[in-house]
């Protein structure tokens, strides 16, 4: 740490005696320490605004006495990751004590959210703050303001005068030769559910620019219903509360675009037969998501017809509103205790309970950042292929054919997807169909000025790498990538997470935990269900509806909704699938 602002002590020296930028360039080298904000001063200088961040000095780098103590006791990062991922016998003995599982839960809440700014600070508009960053919700907003559009280089004040070419970027570290499996065993089903669910929130409004969207910033379950009002209506039977449904070969499926006109994308030339409606727009484009919006259609109907037994005095409106509400409660837990649970790989089991925040302070509003949007880009996640109950299709065979579900059946293809690995997310491993758009990607952060991948780093209390090869845990890679960037400060953020050695026990390596982390537990826990006033049997039909809820997981979505025995319901490949190569230290 001393070393460090030794460092930054340095180059603004260098910059006073020098005179090597101007005033207006002066906050490029981003001198400000521990969330401090730069300001220009005059045409000569700049000064670090320190308020709220319990560091003083000229460049809020000095903690106060408290702040000083706290530093001392807290672990780690990876010190946390550590203590959560070993020692069996006591987080054994913490999850079958609820006393004691709730405290550490309510502790992950408080300190994730707590990392996460709120009300929203920076647009991509602006390198300050603005009241547009609060008021206009068309904008993503920003984690850290864009790099000044005046610095001497594109990451600020490090690495080359020009970005290097994307297309080469993407063809020496990108692009997938040979399938590497995911090491921690995660199945296709898990990488479906990552796109699926988050389609309800990362809606990017393209013809605007990369800094606009078009959805409500949370988990709305939009991709289930439609997008408004008047694509909610045309998916509704308005009969018992119920969603509309075909049935073909005695299961229920989604609606056709004919008999429900959502306005889908489809590729030119989809038969009629084959263009599906569907809550969200591009859901029918993959077997795997055209799954998932199935399976939540069933589910919505069948949390009906429980609640028009308890309540049979209700009308379809309120059925169909009570029911979307179960629906959201139900997602949010299984995205806590399965979908995140699996992420981590903790031995301290996650628990989905929005009573240990009442009483605390804590704002149920949030806004979905840039940031948040590009670290979710997880195509190396998707395999090669999909061996579905013996046959086996191709990316390009799999692609914009939704009946591929219809053939096999929903047993046999929830089955398939549970047994086969996804892809490792990391360098090499981006296959042909996602190169365009990673590469749009890429170009995307350019154009939004994100910072340095470090400075991200720092944002969320992690140490920034000093080396290539600190980075990326690979000599060759480092070489390769030092060629690119020069500067370990100038490498992008979608880059560095690309490129970042995998942490133990984990899909991804430790940026995409720690920044993911409080992005997620901010969003999921900050939704209106969650509140004291919504949270309450009364909101969800009274306790069956409530029940229902707290009784969620992955396995139950599927098995209540699948005819005759369950499949194989797993974010990750049984152990008897499993290849030799799996094994946890990779």
């Amino acid at each position: 740490m001393e070393e460090l602002k030794q460092g930054y002590r340095l180059l603004v020296l260098m910059v006073v005696i020098t005179g090597m930028v101007s005033a207006n360039t002066s906050c490029c080298s981003y001198p400000c320490q521990n969330g401090g904000v730069c300001m220009t001063a005059g045409m000569e200088g700049f000064h670090c605004d320190c308020t709220g961040t319990d560091f003083y000095g000229t460049l809020c780098d000095t903690p106060t006495f408290m702040k000083r103590i706290k530093l001392w006791l807290k672990p780690s990062p990876d010190t946390t990751h550590y203590l959560l991922t070993h020692y069996n016998w006591l987080w054994d003995r913490v999850n079958s004590i609820d006393f004691l599982r709730n405290a550490v839960m309510k502790k992950v809440y408080t300190m994730r959210s707590d990392m996460i700014d709120s009300p929203p600070t920076y647009t991509s508009d602006h390198t300050y703050i603005t009241l547009d960053a609060n008021y206009n919700q068309t904008y993503y907003i920003r984690t850290l303001p864009p790099v000044p559009s005046n610095c001497p280089t594109p990451m600020g004040v490090w690495g080359k005068k020009e970005m290097p070419d994307v297309d080469r970027i993407i063809k020496k570290f990108f692009v997938r030769k040979e399938l590497i499996p995911e090491p921690m065993g995660t199945s296709a089903l898990f990488s479906f559910f990552a796109q699926h669910f988050t389609h309800q929130f990362f809606k990017t409004d393209i013809k605007k620019g990369p800094q606009y969207q078009w959805g409500g910033h949370g988990v709305d379950v939009s991709h289930i219903y439609g997008r408004d009002k008047d694509a909610e209506g045309k998916l509704r039977s308005f009969k018992d509360g119920k969603l509309k449904v075909q049935i073909i070969d005695g299961e229920e499926f989604p609606p056709l675009e004919k008999d429900a006109p959502v306005g889908m994308i489809y590729p030119p030339g989809t038969p009629d037969n084959r263009r599906f409606a569907i809550g969200q727009q591009v859901f029918g484009l993959l077997p795997g998501l055209f799954m998932y919006a199935t399976i939540w259609l069933r589910e919505h109907n069948r949390v009906c017809d429980i609640l028009k037994a308890e309540h049979p005095e209700w009308d379809d409106e309120r059925l169909y509103q009570t029911g979307k509400l179960v629906i959201l409660g139900e997602t949010i837990k299984i995205v806590i205790e399965d979908y995140v649970q699996h992420l981590s790989h903790y031995n301290y089991k996650l628990l989905f309970n929005p009573e240990l925040l009442f009483g605390e302070p804590f704002q149920y509003q949030n806004r979905i950042t840039v940031e948040f949007n590009h670290l979710y880009h997880w195509h190396p996640l998707m395999p090669s292929e999909f061996n579905i109950s013996g046959t086996t299709y191709n990316l390009r065979e799999f692609v914009y054919h939704p009946e591929i579900v219809l053939k096999h059946g929903m047993h046999d293809f929830v089955d398939s997807l549970s047994k086969q690995r996804a892809g490792q997310f990391g360098p090499f491993n981006h296959g042909p169909l996602t190169i365009p758009v990673v590469t749009e990607l890429l170009k995307q952060g350019r154009q939004l000025r994100l910072q340095p991948y470090n400075q991200y780093r720092k944002k969320f209390n992690l140490p920034p790498y000093k080396t290539f090869e600190d980075l990326t845990g690979n000599k060759e890679l480092a070489k390769a990538l030092e060629e690119e960037y020069q500067d370990i400060n100038a490498v992008e953020f979608y880059v560095g997470l690309i490129m970042e050695k995998r942490r133990y026990k984990s899909v991804f390596g430790s940026s995409i935990v720690e920044m993911g982390g409080p992005y997620s537990v901010k969003g999921l826990m900050s939704n209106p269900i969650c509140s004291p006033k919504y949270w309450k049997p009364s909101t969800f039909g009274g306790d069956v509806g409530f029940d229902i809820i707290n009784t969620a997981t992955l396995k139950k979505l599927f098995c209540s909704n699948i005819k005759g025995d369950c499949p194989v319901v797993s974010f990750e490949v049984p152990d008897y699938l499993r290849g030799d190569d799996l094994h946890d230290e990779l």
